[in-house]
């Protein structure tokens, strides 16, 4: 048994087996990670630039954009680190901030969807009364709300680890610190009725939460939004170097 001080650590394994290729292995990884950045600071940028995406649907766009980007910051960069640099080293306290961020972050992701759900809900049920119900102090308070929910209500579980003792091995099988409670179901069906499956497939589905969703949402509403592409044209067609 080891005690949890500030010398102790975890070692993060990566990719068990494939050590001699991790560079190889981190080539769509890199390749996500500036998609995200790119695709996400993209939309934050047009909402902030376009006076026309000023309003409570953006908004919350807005924050789900951040919320990806925040999410992606968090885990991508222990990921690079173990892929590039083989730093597996990671700090209890660094680890267990890494976790507590990483699920306070998915928290906030889920109550802006929700946010964008309720927002959709009184456009089509509400459309004259639109924009007296979701005022610009109702938004605010929705955000703020979702930001408190996500940030305290992860604190009772992360708080106790930071003091715990741990004995046995502190290797963890994968280049971050955190499960989510999507892959956890998952990987549980594949214990218990997919023993045979190799262990790189368990690794693979936890990358997948939180890479494919940061990814995708970008295109997703750029894609069916038409104010979004529109700001696109406008952005690209205007903002031209002065002679």
């Amino acid at each position: 048994m080891w005690s949890n001080s500030s010398s102790s650590f975890f070692l993060l394994s990566g990719f068990p087996g494939l050590e001699a290729a991790h560079h190889w292995v981190s080539m769509p990884f890199f390749i996500i990670y500036i998609s995200v950045l790119l695709g996400n600071g993209t939309l934050l940028l047009l909402i902030k630039e376009d006076h026309n995406l000023h309003e409570p649907v953006y908004y919350f766009l807005a924050m789900l954009a951040a919320t990806d980007l925040g999410l992606t910051l968090t885990t991508m960069l222990t990921v690079l680190g173990v892929l590039w640099l083989n730093r597996r080293e990671i700090g209890n306290t660094a680890c267990f901030s890494q976790a507590y961020l990483i699920h306070s972050l998915s928290l906030v992701e889920s109550g802006v969807l929700l946010a964008m759900a309720y927002d959709r809900f009184i456009a089509i049920h509400y459309p004259l009364r639109y924009t007296s119900i979701l005022t610009s102090t109702l938004v605010v308070k929705i955000g703020l709300g979702v930001l408190m929910r996500g940030f305290a209500s992860v604190v009772p579980p992360i708080l106790p680890l930071y003091f715990f003792p741990y004995c046995h091995s502190h290797v963890l099988s994968h280049a971050f610190c955190l499960v989510f409670y999507v892959t956890v179901i998952e990987l549980s069906l594949i214990h218990s009725f997919g023993k045979e499956i190799p262990h790189i497939v368990h690794l693979i589905m936890s990358y997948v939460y939180f890479l494919f969703p940061p990814l995708m949402n970008p295109i997703i509403y750029s894609v069916k939004t038409k104010q979004i592409q529109s700001a696109i044209l406008h952005l690209f067609t205007t903002h031209r170097v002065e002679p």
